[in-house]
């Protein structure tokens, strides 16, 4: 299989990208580094089975380069902020949605059999159903960012329908683990060092979400996109993230402890009842039944991805 994967000096990517490489296929990562690193992948630059092209996806030419030749395309490449939208809106259109059209109308001139995406869990808003299962409805995203991510959704099952590709759409949990550069376990660890008298937290601390580690996301991609190929649904959605779920004080608590320190909390109280920012989505837990039924099982709850996390940045940052 020769495969593209977009952010793939990325956080997710990279991971995605080892485990691409390591079952013996060809791999083509196209990323810009407004995200991702080098370093990431580096350990792969001199393999013949391995290509990085750095372009932006906002270039139609460069897009229409990378999908040439490739059988399955992994759509990582976003801007994985989803504060930055009250700010800055139009770079999340232009990070998510833009460059997903762009792939698709490259794609749609092309062989690419295949296309799997990351979607999120923002784009079931504040679901009524917890945990929230994939035919949850209806759809009402309360961030850009998700908004965002659910346009890219619709804009591929339009395209995988109308151009007889398949794709495969993962909405995923909040995401964890080594190579991750934002979020709140990275965003403690770096508010400590700098204070490691006192640890602010956004919003009230008792946001409650489910954290899946990326060793378990990576797994559940490649099983699940295993078990779609078998099937002859021409676009399928999956969640992907944890059984349990953890607040936000908590998280404050372990790495705290990962730590060895014992700072004061100071909360900021957030907006909107208690939410870290506007547009933050304060209880989230996704149905994973459905994955569950493909065969594929998490390693680590929630609680476990999050001390495996700390220790792993603890190493690395």
């Amino acid at each position: 299989m020769k495969a593209l994967v977009t952010g793939g000096a990325g956080f997710i990517g990279s991971h995605l990208v080892d485990r691409l490489m390591e079952k013996g296929n060809e791999v083509r990562v196209l990323d810009d580094l407004s995200a991702g690193s080098m370093d990431n992948i580096k350990r792969w630059l001199d393999n013949e089975r391995f290509e990085f092209i750095r372009g932006d996806m906002r270039d139609v030419g460069v897009v229409k380069d990378a999908v040439e030749g490739v059988d399955v395309v992994f759509h990582l490449a976003a801007n994985p902020e989803v504060r930055i939208g009250s700010q800055s809106p139009e770079i999340l259109y232009e990070t998510n949605v833009l460059i997903t059209y762009n792939l698709l109308e490259a794609i749609k001139d092309s062989n690419v059999e295949y296309l799997v995406f990351t979607s999120s869990s923002t784009v079931y808003g504040d679901a009524s159903v917890i945990p929230t299962p994939e035919n949850y409805a209806p759809l009402e995203p309360i961030s850009v960012y998700g908004g965002a991510k659910l346009a890219a959704e619709a804009l591929i099952s339009g395209y995988a329908h109308t151009f007889r590709f398949r794709a495969l759409i993962f909405r995923l949990a909040n995401i964890i683990g080594e190579r991750s550069n934002h979020g709140v376990i990275y965003d403690f660890i770096n508010k400590l060092r700098k204070n490691p008298d006192e640890l602010e937290i956004l919003g009230d601390g008792t946001q409650r979400k489910s954290y899946l580690h990326v060793s378990d996301t990576v797994e559940g991609m490649f099983h699940i996109f295993e078990h779609f190929k078998g099937e002859d649904k021409t676009v399928d959605f999956y969640n992907l993230g944890n059984d349990d779920w953890i607040t936000v004080k908590e998280i404050a608590e372990i790495v705290s402890e990962g730590m060895g320190l014992k700072p004061r909390f100071r909360f900021t109280g957030g907006v909107d009842g208690g939410r870290g920012w506007r547009g933050d989505v304060k209880l989230m837990r996704l149905s994973i039944e459905k994955a569950k039924t493909t065969g594929w099982k998490q390693e680590m709850s929630s609680y476990e991805a999050v001390r495996r996390t700390v220790r792993e940045l603890l190493e690395t940052m």
